[in-house]
């Protein structure tokens, strides 16, 4: 399965609404997440906010190099709809 993120938008405090090319959507609270050298700068929200989608990898980074694995994203998120 590939799992190719195509939409986010911050939501409020460290949750994010996420969309999957597959259409699934759904929102991910990321504060629990945020552990280590590279996501500590990710606890200061407006830094959180910064995230941009990586044409690439189809995943979120930030401006210091942070990301998380597309898998991770779309098996953690609440799912709130999903189209076939």
């Amino acid at each position: 399965m590939s799992f190719r993120l195509v939409d986010a938008r911050h939501i409020h405090d460290f949750v994010l609404w996420l969309r999957f090319s597959d259409g699934t959507e759904g929102e991910l609270d990321l504060r629990a997440e945020l552990d280590g050298p590279i996501f500590e700068p990710l606890r200061n929200i407006e830094f959180f906010k910064q995230f941009r989608i990586n044409p690439d990898l189809h995943t979120l980074v930030w401006p210091n190099g942070a990301d998380f694995a597309p898998e991770f994203l779309y098996t953690n998120i609440r799912v709130t709809a999903s189209r076939p």
